[in-house]
């Protein structure tokens, strides 16, 4: 399964590929990593139709917001399945990701056994 890992701080794609180093040598999982909005558009626009199964999308960054990723992402890729992550777990971003279609809400640090448990129901389809 290929998932898509969205976040302007590169340091997460080390975090990530280190939570997930089983998954990723069982073959199980294949990993990707933008660094903006921009990038993981182009990313998912590469393949036609996108590999990519799920993606994982900061809230918070420069340029593009999570939040605008979400709505785009769903605008053209309605069948990738997209969870948010934020360093703040308030209401207002929760409720717009919810209702702009999201699969999930995730808060900084990331609780990676629900991560997990996340990735394995998408999977399971």
């Amino acid at each position: 399964m290929k998932i898509l890992f969205v976040d302007d701080e590169r340091d997460v794609e080390a975090l990530f590929r280190q939570k997930f180093r089983k998954e990723i040598k069982s073959g199980e999982l294949e990993l990707s990593f933008a660094f903006s909005g921009d990038e993981a558009l182009h990313l998912l626009g590469s393949e036609n139709p996108p590999k990519f199964v799920y993606v994982f999308s900061d809230i918070n960054m420069p340029g593009m917001s999570g939040l605008d990723l979400l709505d785009k992402i769903k605008g053209k890729f309605p069948q990738i399945k997209v969870s948010m992550i934020s360093a703040y777990g308030d209401t207002e971003n929760y409720n717009k990701a919810i209702e702009s279609g999201a699969k999930g809400f995730f808060t900084k640090p990331v609780d990676f056994e629900k991560l997990r448990n996340e990735i394995k129901e998408i999977s399971q389809g």
